[in-house]
């Protein structure tokens, strides 16, 4: 028992003077080693990043470098992820302060086409003059504009020449923008049909499941609020769109179009079944099942079961 107790107080003592049991290390030799742990591990870092980032934000040497880290020290497309984030006012600013990204061509180029994907601009020769931060500040003029007024968006694009006036350029303009209030852009495609049926066209639905088909459409094309004409115009483009990029899954089921169609208009009805707080008494699968083999016969009742799934675990085709 004594001599049990006195082992332990002896290997307690030589842990507290730097000794191990297999090496015997004295406590300066212990702190070498990990000062030159950390050292390659940095080294690692730098090497392999380029930019220690962490040693930058944290390697201050008074404190009025205290704060946000210079951009120009950062690697480009740090940089460039960074002012992304910004609006051309913030970006006017931010420029004042970074001279040398303000004025890179390049930067402002991946602003453009980040933020908005297509313009006809960007297959052109550009003009004398031309300048890629010029252009970011007109496309965002441009989409203040159209969230407010879109058919004067579209005249400020035209006359820019950013935009042609052509249904087919301005529908990849809609398409690949993310800036365009949602809102504004439905009544803009309710009166110009010519430019939604080439918008219509862009997507591709290819090996998709008919709801999650539904749901990306909807994604782009906002569905209205309430049933309407429009509402019947979109479900019939978003149905001949789907069976034309599935011909070999159309001939497999034994759908056409029209099928499409009813089957669409049961998943919406569906999902405003199970979604809305107001409908105590959610429709059953079984129900589904009966109720849309009734309307689109010919249709396999696990096919029908799988949409019904889809809905109650995914939710809304249209939200």
């Amino acid at each position: 028992m004594g001599q049990g107790l006195w082992r332990v107080v002896r290997n307690q003592q030589l842990q507290q003077e730097g000794y191990s049991e297999q090496g015997y290390l004295t406590r300066e030799q212990s702190r070498r080693m990990a000062a030159n742990n950390v050292s390659n591990s940095n080294h690692r870092k730098q090497v392999q990043g380029g930019i220690d980032i962490y040693h930058l934000l944290k390697a201050r040497k008074s404190k009025e470098q205290e704060g946000f880290i210079n951009l120009e020290m950062l690697p480009p497309e740090l940089s460039f992820t960074i002012l992304s984030y910004l609006n051309a006012t913030d970006l006017c600013l931010a420029s004042c302060v970074w001279q040398d990204l303000a004025n890179d061509e390049l930067l402002w180029q991946g602003l453009c086409k980040s933020t908005w994907g297509h313009c006809s601009i960007y297959n052109k020769n550009p003009p004398l003059g031309f300048s890629f931060r010029k252009l970011y500040m007109q496309l965002d003029e441009g989409s203040l504009t159209f969230n407010a007024n879109p058919d004067e968006g579209v005249n400020y694009f035209m006359s820019k020449g950013i935009l042609d006036d052509s249904p087919k350029e301005i529908a990849k303009f809609i398409f690949c923008t993310r800036t365009l209030n949602w809102k504004k852009l439905r009544i803009y495609l309710d009166e110009r049909r010519d430019v939604l049926d080439d918008l219509v066209t862009l997507h591709n639905f290819r090996n998709q499941f008919l709801p999650n088909a539904l749901r990306e459409f909807f994604r782009h094309i906002h569905a209205p609020e309430e049933r309407g004409e429009y509402l019947e115009t979109l479900i019939t483009k978003f149905s001949h769109r789907f069976c034309a990029c599935n011909p070999d899954l159309m001939r497999e089921l034994g759908l056409s179009p029209d099928a499409v169609y009813v089957l669409c208009y049961s998943l919406i009805l569906l999902s405003i079944d199970l979604t809305s707080p107001h409908v105590k008494n959610k429709m059953s699968k079984r129900e589904f099942i009966r109720n849309t083999r009734r309307a689109a016969q010919n249709i396999s009742e696990d096919f029908v079961g799988h949409l019904y799934d889809n809905i109650y675990l995914i939710g809304h085709v249209a939200a």
